[in-house]
Order: structure tokens, then C-alpha cells, then sequence
């Protein structure tokens, strides 16, 4: 290999009871991350399966967050330490997300030709390990909680199914203070039926460091592959405390992308880490390849936005724990994402339901009119945010202007949106897809059928509103 070629490495993590310290660099620049967990003994793991498995598990932890200096368009990357675990199947996933992952960012600063690094291998891996089995407890679902609309239904759901959950709050240095991010999820997971709550911080100091600017690089943008590496992350706590799912609130939306790139051909969606394809790309991989015993789902990825917005109605006094916010917690209201929340919150759910949680009409927010028009398909694409279709992003402002909201954005949608009309696309929305989702025979069994009901809650709002 040339000399002359931006390398991406990687040096050997450091690990302790509760921490697992990590650090990388692309050439001369170095960077470094920790994951910290309460309640579990990472060192347990090598003491009760190998410290080939604790091993295998921190090496998974790293490379999927050395992941995001990919973003500096290195040529290789070198697992230096963890170089014999590189295997095929490995190396078939790590390239796998950044290669879809990675679509926005390459849109974004023009690179249609970028392949991602090579990945440097000594070819003395192993492709025949055995995957761990795990003792299965009696608490088998682990659910994630970024302390949004999606967890609060994810939660609601299986509680109303009569299946029993613990939770695990995530936050991340780079939506600002931890504490505040973990003040406000545990706040709504208390309203909830959590047995048991498992706290995980990252701490990072690449996305929001000057990288770009301080380095004479020619990118404009940075990404990570937040979902996969929180996976990877979590399997430590799964392990250590006997669940067997790992389950998620995505939705059926994070499976369409934002627009078709006309260089490449290619889909690039910002959600693609949320969609079902890697959900079953990531839990094949874990099972065949780490731990049999652990399955990876989303708990809403049958129905799209307007269900789950629609059965906020059933938890009514819990809306306001939620946020959603990216920027600034709980809401900086000048975002796509937050913009987004607030529209459908006007649209779905009574009046006053969230009086008080923001501050403004985010209609007449100068900063919004961009992303609202992105999300009514009146832009080049929708937002590069987690948010849903154009179709979904119509309904919600015309059930709004049914309900009386009004602002510059609603005078924008009325004067440049054509007539909203209900079609087969509208009831796709309004239903659930019983058959588009990766969970487990006994929990999709369970939840299935209150997602009916809640579908059809939300669908009697839309046609009432809409007089059908």
C-alpha cells in the first residue's frame, strides 16, 4: 500500500469495571471516545464467558465508532490491535452501513466516487468462531429510550400487550450536558411500566470538535452511525443482565429516503441506520457472529408516523415528558426535527394537550419555513432529520388547519400544496403492515393487535377532522 494514503487507525481500547475508553485517528489527528454504564461489571464478561468475548465485544464497540472519521475520506483503515478480527462477514457490515450510511455525506460534499476505505486485513482471521449463548432471564426486553414520542409509544405498547420491559437511556456529549439528557429521560420513564432502568453515556470528542475547520479539509460535514454503534454499545448490559431483545421505536417511514442522487442512482436516506434493512442486516450478524441468543427490533415498524402520533392519545399526560430535539434539549424549536414534532403534535392530539412545552408558534419561526417547505416536497429533498414523507408532512398540516392553527408556514401549505385529498397512500398510513417488521413471534403476536386499535383511533380523528 502507497505511503501517501490517509489512513483511519486504531489503538487498543482500555476497559474497566464501568468504562470502556477508546481511541483513534485518521494520520496524525487523534480522537477518542468512552462509553460509561451503571448497574454492570464489563470485566464480569471475561470472567464468566473469556476474555476472547469481552475482547471480541470491546473490538465491535470501537469500529463502529471509528466509524464517523470516515468522514475525513480516508483512503485505509487499520484495526491495528483487533486486526484478527477482522473477518469476512465483518467486513461485508462494516462496509455495509458506511456505504449507506455514508450516502448523505457523500451527496452532501460531492463524492459520488468515494468507495469508503479499504479495510487493511493480515487475512489471518477467522470466519468460523462460535457465537456465544447467553443465559436468558426472565426480563427478556431491553428498550431503548431517547426519551422522544417514539419511546413513550414503544413503551406504551408492550405495556398495554402485558410484556414486561427494562429501559436504557442513551445520551450522547454531543446534544450537550449528560446529566440534563438523563434528567429528562428518566423523567419519562418513570411514568412508564420499566422494571428496571440501565443508564449509558458516551462521551466523544470528534463531531463536535473543529476538525473541519482547523485541518485544511475540503469536506463540509461529518456523520456517525449513531443507531448501529448504540447497538453494538448495548450488548455488554444484554449479556451481563439476560435480555434477549433489543428493542427499538422505528418506523416504517425510516425505510424511504430522502431523495434519488442523480450521479449514482442511489437512495440516500439519512434514516437508513433506523431502517428495516439494517435492523436485520445488524441482528444477523450479532447472532451468527457474537451472541445467538440476542434478537435486534424495532417495535413500530409496522405503521408509519401518523399511528404513532395518534396513539400519543392514549398517554396523553405523558406527551409533555417528551423531547425530540437534536440541537438543544428539550426543544431549540428552530430545527427540522423539532418542527416536525410540533406540526404533528397540533395535528393529532387535542388542543392543549401540549400547552407549555414550547414557547413559540413554530409556524411563524423564520428558521422553520425551510424545513417545512422540505417536508411538503416543495425543496430538492425533505430534511436531512429524522422525520417522515411528504405525504405525512401534508396530512399532519392539513389535519392543523382543520383544527384552526394558523401561521406563515399553514399560509405557505394552503397557497403552494395542492388540495389535500385522501388516497390508497393515505390509508397505507393509517394501517398497520403486519408482515414488515423483524420482531420475535411472541412479542409481534402480543403487540400487533393493540397497534389495530391504535390505528384505528387515529384513523376515527383523521376522518372526522377531514368530515369523510
Amino acid at each position: 500500500m502507497s505511503s501517501n494514503k490517509r489512513r483511519l487507525w486504531i489503538a487498543e481500547a482500555k476497559v474497566s469495571k464501568s468504562q470502556i475508553s477508546m481511541s483513534f485517528g485518521v494520520d496524525e489527528l487523534c480522537f477518542s471516545t468512552s462509553y460509561w454504564y451503571s448497574g454492570i461489571d464489563l470485566l464480569e464478561i471475561g470472567q464468566r464467558y473469556g476474555q476472547p468475548a469481552l475482547r471480541n465485544l470491546v473490538f465491535h464497540a470501537v469500529a463502529f465508532e471509528a466509524n464517523k472519521l470516515g468522514s475525513l475520506k480516508p483512503d485505509l483503515i487499520d484495526f491495528g490491535p483487533y486486526e484478527d478480527l477482522v473477518t469476512p462477514e465483518f467486513q461485508k457490515l462494516w462496509m455495509a452501513i458506511f456505504q449507506n450510511v455514508w450516502a448523505q455525506w457523500r451527496y452532501e460534499n460531492d463524492l459520488p466516487d468515494y468507495p469508503g476505505p479499504e479495510i487493511k486485513t493480515s487475512g489471518k482471521a477467522s470466519s468460523s468462531h462460535k457465537a456465544l449463548d447467553h443465559e436468558i432471564g426472565q426480563l427478556q426486553v431491553l428498550s431503548f429510550v431517547g426519551g422522544g414520542k417514539d419511546s413513550l409509544v414503544s413503551m406504551s405498547l408492550m405495556e398495554e400487550a402485558g410484556i414486561p420491559f427494562a429501559t436504557y437511556g442513551y445520551s450522547s456529549s454531543i446534544y450537550g450536558e449528560s446529566s440534563r439528557q438523563h434528567e429528562l429521560i428518566d423523567n419519562l420513564v418513570k411514568r412508564t411500566a420499566s422494571r428496571r432502568h440501565h443508564r449509558h453515556w458516551v462521551y466523544d470528542d470528534f463531531i463536535d470538535s473543529p476538525v473541519l475547520e482547523l485541518s485544511g479539509s475540503t469536506i463540509r460535514t461529518l456523520t456517525a452511525a449513531e443507531t448501529p454503534s448504540s447497538v453494538f454499545g448495548a450488548l455488554p448490559v444484554a449479556l451481563l443482565e439476560g435480555y434477549s431483545l433489543l428493542a427499538v421505536g422505528h418506523e416504517h417511514s425510516a425505510d424511504f429516503g430522502n431523495l434519488t442522487w442523480d450521479k449514482t442512482g442511489e437512495e440516500v436516506n439519512h434514516q437508513w441506520g433506523k431502517s428495516l434493512e439494517a435492523e436485520i442486516l445488524i441482528q444477523n450478524y450479532i447472532q451468527t457472529q457474537l451472541i445467538s441468543t440476542i434478537s435486534y427490533a424495532s417495535v413500530l415498524k409496522p405503521i408509519y408516523d401518523p399511528v404513532i402520533f395518534g396513539s400519543l392519545n392514549k398517554s396523553l399526560a405523558s406527551v409533555k415528558a417528551t423531547h425530540s430535539c437534536n440541537s438543544t434539549k428539550p426543544w431549540c424549536e428552530k430545527c427540522a426535527k423539532c418542527a416536525y414534532v410540533w406540526i404533528n403534535y397540533l395535528a393529532f392530539l387535542p388542543p392543549g394537550a401540549i400547552k407549555g412545552m414550547f414557547k413559540s408558534n413554530l409556524l411563524d419561526t423564520p428558521e422553520n419555513q425551510i424545513w417545512f417547505r422540505q417536508m411538503l416536497g416543495l425543496a430538492d429533498h425533505t430534511p436531512f432529520e429524522c422525520v417522515g414523507q411528504v405525504t405525512e408532512a401534508r396530512l399532519a398540516f392539513e389535519l392543523a388547519d382543520r383544527r384552526g392553527y394558523k401561521g406563515e408556514a399553514m399560509t405557505m401549505f394552503k397557497a403552494e400544496c395542492p388540495r389535500f385529498e385522501q388516497t390508497s397512500q393515505t390509508d397505507e398510513l393509517l394501517s398497520v403492515a403486519p408482515d414488515h417488521h423483524n420482531m420475535p413471534d411472541w412479542l409481534a403476536g402480543a403487540i400487533l393487535p393493540v397497534m389495530r386499535g391504535n390505528a384505528q383511533l387515529t384513523r376515527d380523528i383523521v376522518e372526522s377532522l377531514l368530515g369523510y
